[in-house]
């Protein structure tokens, strides 16, 4: 049977905005203009509470509170895919769950980190996710964060799963992502985790891409994978190009922090964020900002 994918094109790893006081408790009003200027935008998914939305540090009751916003604020436009990661398999269960209950699409289901399990470890913890409800599961690969990662004989195990229909690949190893492809397909679709390899991954046959730039810029980020599914690549090239200053100057601190920054300067939410992350510092704050300003200019200049 032919898996379902929750979405093709662009998702947004939509940050997570805190109110800029000693609590720094959910914006909720914030989330939702968040919400709003990406559906404008064209982006084709919503990804909440992942990386890029300082899952680590919310709390499980918040985590329940900002789903049920975000799934409110949606209202079916786009697909919501919750980010339902932990080390710890219960943990782990538990908020895929808690996602299927506030009426997300999907889960996106990090390596376990810390722990460093093995192969058989790796399958098992993302099987139990899998047959904890009904909602297709995208796996993240992101050794750079959680010190692991996936092997294609895991891969080769979880293609199998009717419920784990996905990847979103971030090793950074484009190779990977092209093998990905080669080997599974439609079987096990893989997304672009990084800005910076949007067009690689897609042109090697990947569905799409998670992003963190367009939390900035949904409508260029969006059409650069429309044009990469229209099979006009020369266009969507000309994006990525234009792109790479921002994607690196996005990372010149840990994401989300200057992302936040970002958002803050374009008046979007506040760019508090929760220890252990500190806001941006005051030397990155001015490369950050002509990045910005760079790649809306190239846009805006006919991209």
């Amino acid at each position: 049977m032919k898996k379902k994918l929750p979405f093709k094109g662009l998702c947004t790893a939509l940050v997570t905005p805190f109110l800029p006081d000693g609590d720094r408790a959910p914006d909720l009003d914030a989330l939702d203009r968040l919400i709003e200027f990406q559906i404008a935008g064209g982006t084709d998914a919503l990804l909440i509470l992942g990386t890029t939305g300082e899952a680590a540090t919310v709390r499980d009751d918040e985590r329940e509170i900002i789903l049920r916003r975000a799934v409110k604020t949606v209202r079916g436009r786009v697909p919501v895919v919750a980010g339902c990661g932990s080390n710890s398999t219960p943990t782990a269960v538990r908020y895929a769950l808690q996602a299927e209950e506030a009426g997300c699409d999907a889960v996106l289901s990090v390596t376990p980190y810390y722990n460093k399990a093995t192969k058989e470890g790796l399958v098992r913890h993302f099987e139990a996710v899998a047959d904890a409800g009904s909602l297709p599961v995208i796996l993240y690969n992101v050794p750079s964060r959680t010190g692991v990662d996936i092997p294609m004989a895991v891969y080769e195990k979880l293609a199998a799963h009717p419920s784990v229909i996905g990847v979103k690949e971030a090793s950074g190893d484009i190779r990977r992502a092209g093998a990905l492809c080669a080997a599974f397909g439609e079987d096990l679709a893989a997304y672009a985790g990084n800005d910076a390899e949007i067009v690689p991954v897609c042109a090697l046959g990947g569905k799409g891409a998670f992003s963190v730039a367009s939390n900035l810029f949904p409508g260029p980020l969006s059409l650069l994978c429309r044009r990469m599914r229209d099979g006009r690549t020369e266009e969507a090239a000309r994006i990525q190009k234009a792109l790479y200053p921002l994607a690196d100057a996005l990372f010149s601190d840990v994401n989300p922090v200057p992302v936040k920054a970002a958002c803050a300067m374009m008046g979007l939410c506040s760019d508090a964020v929760r220890l252990p992350l500190t806001e941006l510092s005051p030397a990155l704050r001015e490369p950050l900002s002509r990045a910005a300003e760079g790649f809306r200019k190239a846009v805006e200049a006919g991209l």
